[in-house]
């Protein structure tokens, strides 16, 4: 193996893990992934998007310990904890979030990113920061490279998201110089898989609750515009690289395979068997036009290459869903084809 790449550890056992926001979709399949590594894992959230259900996963773990706690207020008490790792995981990131929590957005993207960096700094932890692909805003290049600033409207709907997110980038970056904090920074991609919000607001979820109703499904604008999705098993292995990596700048992490919103819907009424059909909408303000990461910079110093291809992920999140209604009484949903 080269010298420049990332050697990752093969057990964590010892190490001491804090993921802020764990009760969420990505975070918890992250939290996960470390208690397996034999990591003690300490989940801190408050609920405003997270799910209970998906701490049950966790709470199995012997080494796995909760605190409801919401992070731009205070922090729970650490004092005589030993911490190495921390992840800024707690934003909501739902299009659903912004008109609805815009505020609190941008304060756990602030101010919460703050006490969890002077966290870091006091118990001499290494702290990743968990930005997104809408710091570029909707792209002027493509595929997006790191080293692109961006094309974001900073008083448009989107932008309590974007325009914290590009705050709390510029923070980390600040306790890194001004500091020496240890710090790491990735800019996550659409992504999907179990444990998301069946309501969530974002494309796959919808299409794929829609799909399994028979309902129409709902496609803003002429469905032309890209995403690229990635399944959150396969985000997990990009963010632990990016951790045991030895640079501070932004990462993008994510799956570079690109559809238009239009084939992911008829992808998935294809996978899942369903009636449903397409029904165009008007599209929002400042929705992406084209979203594809650019992963040369990881895969130039990591083995990283997603492993689950869209239809395997779909059948899985497809099966997810349809378990969760079950579970919650309702019987609209239809069996898919997995």
């Amino acid at each position: 193996m080269e010298n420049n790449m990332i050697q990752l550890p093969e057990s964590l056992d010892g190490k001491t893990i804090l993921v802020a926001g764990a009760a969420g979709f990505i975070p918890h399949t992250l939290s996960e992934f470390y208690l397996k590594l034999g990591a003690s894992v300490i989940g801190v959230d408050n609920f405003i998007t997270g799910s209970r259900s998906n701490l049950d996963k966790l709470y199995p773990y012997k080494k796995f310990e909760f605190f409801e706690a919401n992070i731009y207020e205070d922090l729970p008490d650490f004092k005589n904890r030993s911490i190495d790792y921390i992840f800024s995981l707690a934003s909501p990131a739902s299009p659903i979030d912004f008109e609805k929590i815009p505020l609190e957005i941008m304060r756990v993207n602030s101010e919460g990113t703050l006490n969890l960096l002077n966290l870091a700094r006091e118990k001499g932890a290494r702290f990743l920061e968990a930005s997104t692909s809408e710091v570029y805003g909707d792209p002027e290049i493509h595929p997006q490279t790191e080293d692109y600033f961006g094309h974001v409207n900073p008083i448009g709907p989107r932008s309590c998201y974007d325009e914290a997110k590009r705050y709390a980038e510029a923070l980390t970056m600040s306790y890194h110089r001004k500091y020496g904090v240890d710090t790491r920074i990735i800019r996550i991609f659409n992504t999907y898989g179990p444990g998301m919000r069946p309501n969530d607001g974002r494309v796959i979820p919808n299409f794929i609750n829609q799909a399994l109703t028979g309902q129409d499904i709902t496609v803003y604008g002429d469905g032309s515009q890209t995403r690229s999705f990635c399944y959150v098993t396969d985000l997990v292995n990009a963010i632990h690289n990016v951790m045991f990596s030895d640079d501070p700048t932004p990462f993008n992490v994510g799956n570079p395979d690109e559809y238009t919103i239009k084939e992911c819907a008829e992808e998935i009424i294809t996978f899942l068997g369903s009636t449903s059909r397409i029904k165009y909408l008007p599209i929002g303000e400042d929705d992406p036009k084209r979203r594809r990461p650019s992963l040369g910079k990881l895969q130039s110093i990591s083995n990283y290459k997603p492993q689950v291809s869209f239809r395997e992920g779909i059948q899985k999140t497809a099966a997810y869903f349809r378990d969760l209604a079950q579970i919650q009484g309702r019987n609209d949903f239809k069996q898919p084809n997995l």
